[in-house]
């Protein structure tokens, strides 16, 4: 898992956002119960896309900055990120398919 500690999120975003590749990034809360069950599904994911695109999570918790900076109000909520834009948004509980299939369509 690509879980973002607090002392390196703003490197490690930068990096990630600054790839040519497509970058998906988890906004989460390690207490609820719905973000916890995503971890099976973004490592399922990591599987499957490889190193074609980043996928990482981001504990909203420890980050409000980053939430206030990219709008983020709840959780889990998932944006992708394609040559340092935002590409596509949504939240909630997401099947690998629907993350798969959207990280492919900008690979």
């Amino acid at each position: 898992m690509t879980t973002i500690d607090t002392k390196s999120i703003d490197k490690t975003l930068v990096e990630a956002l600054g790839d040519s590749k497509p970058t998906l990034v988890e906004f989460y809360n390690p207490e609820k119960e719905c973000c916890r069950a995503m971890d099976h599904v973004l490592d399922e994911l990591r599987k499957r896309i490889g190193d074609k695109a980043n996928v990482l999570q981001i504990d909203g918790t420890a980050s409000e900055d980053l939430m206030t900076e990219y709008k983020v109000d709840t959780y889990p909520t998932f944006i992708l990120f394609k040559d340092g834009a935002e590409a596509w948004r949504d939240s909630g509980r997401k099947p690998v398919q629907e993350l798969e299939h959207m990280i492919r369509s900008f690979i």
